[in-house]
């Protein structure tokens, strides 16, 4: 084990302060483990917290430990702790309900108002040497799983939640609007989950200057049809209205991107075309699943991986992607072991 002040963790203080420090090594309580992290990614919303303070109503009041796409080692176990043991290899499911409430019992938990969630204030991320997390929420991975892959699980996640609440089957055409992480991961899920076309703005469709109803129109045109199902990553309200605009009559639009609370659109058009508009919070029951779909190689998400820094250089890392170059920035957290 470390020696104490050997907790190097990336917080950010407030909007635009973010800082390199020293924490003490947590000890797991009965139900929890101790991890050594290994491989963490930095998300878009690690990005806002430091450079904004806030996301919504999840303000940054006191200093919070960033990162919640994340994997490392087991190194002590609680008490009551069996299906985990030091060594294991783990990836770790950031929300974690506290009380079996309503939707925990009908297996929504993601929705439960009170749940925890790394990195999301108040509650402190795993972006540093040590951590500890409730072991129901940290899922063995298979020997043939890497580390950077069981940390790209939670990005995954949100491409299986979003295509299962979309209904993606044998042959659906879709239409997936934003290619950052989450855009990609919605296209590879999709077409792991059957879909026939896929097409996505910033590669198969450029949008420059066109209107929402000339994307839609440029949409039906690559895939020979309207899409059935429209996934949207941006929350940009252009791309909300051309979403509404390009899915089929009877078809289905899945919010996944988020932005301003109030956005304007054509609901009149969703309306009278039975249009479906489902929203989706962050995920649920997905890593089980995602780590089969890696073991069996169903799924390659490692090209996502671009960049890598040791933790040392976490603020280097967070300014790679602040300019927004590559697509997942990965940090390193295990100064033994720099292996994907």
């Amino acid at each position: 084990m470390a020696a104490p002040g050997q907790n190097l963790a990336v917080v950010v203080h407030r909007a635009g302060d973010l800082r390199l420090e020293n924490r003490p090594i947590p000890e797991p309580g009965p139900n929890e483990v101790l991890l050594r992290m290994h491989s963490v990614g930095i998300c878009g919303s690690d990005v806002h917290y430091w450079q904004h303070g806030r996301i919504g109503d999840f303000v940054v009041k006191d200093p919070m430990v960033l990162g919640h796409e994340a994997s490392g080692t087991i190194v002590k176990a609680g008490s009551g702790v069996t299906h985990l043991k030091p060594g294991d290899r783990v990836a770790i499911e950031p929300g974690v309900p506290r009380e079996m409430d309503e939707f925990c019992k009908s297996g929504r938990y993601n929705l439960s108002p009170t749940i925890f969630f790394c990195a999301t204030p108040p509650d402190d991320g795993n972006l540093c040497r040590y951590y500890k997390h409730s072991a129901s929420y940290c899922y063995k991975l298979p020997d043939n799983v890497t580390f950077e892959e069981g940390a790209l699980i939670e990005p995954l996640s949100v491409g299986i939640h979003a295509c299962k609440r979309a209904g993606v089957t044998l042959g659906s055409k879709v239409f997936v609007s934003g290619s950052g992480p989450i855009g990609l991961v919605n296209v590879l899920v999709a077409k792991m989950m059957g879909a026939a076309a896929v097409v996505i703005t910033d590669f198969t469709i450029q949008v420059k200057n066109e209107t929402p109803q000339e994307v839609a129109s440029k949409v039906e045109s690559l895939l020979g049809c309207m899409p059935d199902i429209t996934v949207e990553c941006t929350g940009v309200q252009a791309c909300i209205q051309a979403g509404i605009y390009a899915t089929r009559s009877g078809g289905t639009l899945v919010l996944v991107g988020l932005g301003p609370e109030m956005v304007t659109v054509p609901i009149v058009n969703a309306a009278v075309r039975e249009v479906d508009i489902r929203g989706i919070f962050r995920y649920c029951n997905t890593w089980p699943v995602a780590i089969a779909l890696l073991a069996s190689k169903r799924i390659n998400v490692r090209p996502l991986v671009t960049h890598r820094f040791p933790l040392e250089k976490a603020l280097e890392a967070f300014e790679t992607t602040k300019r927004g170059e590559g697509v997942k920035v990965m940090l390193k957290c295990d100064p033994t072991d720099h292996n994907p």
